[in-house]
């Protein structure tokens, strides 16, 4: 049943959508809608489509699992990366924070998320065996840990560290370092600003399990 304050059941329907977008309300969801409604139809009519092609023709790098528009992303494609070293991230976002900072020239390795209980998040619903795997294959010198310095990212560059540990590897073969504190203990990557990030990214420090 329409709520009474809407005069328009479609103009309900955009706002109840909207308002599922993490961090916006309903009153915010109003204002968007409303502001569309205001704008030339093209405009919404572009934004529309821009996000259907989004959702439906967007890709997942099959070597990194970064956002793509064809199966290996423009990062895993350049022939001019470091090919020998991998920063493993969280999600997309960090990939783009890191990028911005200019310092690191290696490839990347989006997990898509990381390792909480409490969430019913564990290791298998990771981008972890492909990891173990893209090392396993014997041309990775470096693992750069580049996750947020919370419970759950220790956590889970402890247990990545265990599993390239156990492969059939030269046990100098492989440098697992993390960022340096720079960062603070509970800072989020997206938000940390590029010269502490940066300067993360060059005095890099071993990882110790």
């Amino acid at each position: 049943m329409i709520n009474q304050q809407y005069p328009s059941k479609l103009l309900e329907r955009a706002v109840s959508e909207t308002s599922k977008l993490p961090g916006v309300g309903r009153k915010s969801a109003l204002r968007l809608v409303l502001h569309l409604l205001r704008k030339d139809a093209a405009q919404t009519h572009a934004l529309a489509d821009s996000l259907l092609r989004l959702r439906d023709d967007v890709k997942f790098c099959k070597y990194c699992h970064n956002i793509s528009d064809t199966e290996v992303c423009d990062i895993c494609a350049d022939q001019r990366r470091d090919r020998s070293t991998i920063c493993v991230v969280e999600n997309v976002q960090n990939v783009m924070a890191v990028e911005a900072t200019g310092q690191f020239k290696g490839l990347y390795h989006v997990l898509g998320g990381v390792i909480s209980p409490m969430d019913g998040i564990g290791p298998n619903d990771l981008q972890i065996e492909s990891l173990v795997k893209r090392v396993g294959e014997g041309a990775i010198k470096e693992v750069i840990f580049a996750l947020n310095p919370t419970m759950e990212g220790d956590t889970t560059n402890f247990y990545i560290s265990r599993r390239l540990q156990a492969l059939d590897l030269p046990s100098t073969s492989v440098k697992l370092s993390v960022l340096a504190r720079g960062v603070c203990v509970g800072d989020d990557l997206e938000y940390t600003d590029e010269v502490t990030l940066g300067r993360s990214i060059v005095d890099r420090v071993a990882f110790k399990s």
